[in-house]
């Protein structure tokens, strides 16, 4: 099985040892991205809309990279700090489908890097 590093300028960097996506088997792993604005590095939390509306452009951005869509994602997990925010961030993540919802986890966690509110990783089919 051959694997594909799928890297964008219009994503954050990774802040450890993994790649941004990797494409193998017909199907792109895309890393947990949290609210890192790639054009400064800041983070984009100044509410918890705000902060999904920028994790979700990270991962739009993979998707481009890659050369499709957010119709192509087959999976996703949502990583939060807070389930009382769940409602907030479900509304801004379901306005980035305009086709079938993926299967999906949520999950509350006590902590995430940089000490963010949420957390995206998905699966696409290429």
């Amino acid at each position: 099985m051959t694997k594909q590093i799928i890297t964008s300028s219009k994503a954050p960097a990774p802040i450890g040892p993994y790649n941004q996506a990797v494409a193998a088997g017909g199907f792109l792993f895309i890393s947990g991205q949290v609210c890192i604005d790639p054009a400064d590095g800041s983070l984009k939390n100044g509410s918890i809309q705000e902060e999904t509306h920028q994790v979700m452009k990270n991962l739009q951005a993979i998707l481009t990279e890659a050369g499709i869509s957010f119709g192509n994602v087959v999976k996703t997990t949502i990583f939060i700090t807070d389930m009382n925010q769940f409602a907030e961030i479900n509304q801004v993540y379901g306005s980035y489908f305009t086709e079938a919802f993926p299967a999906r986890e949520t999950v509350q966690v006590s902590a995430l890097p940089k000490f963010v509110n949420v957390e995206i990783s998905m699966i696409a089919h290429q």
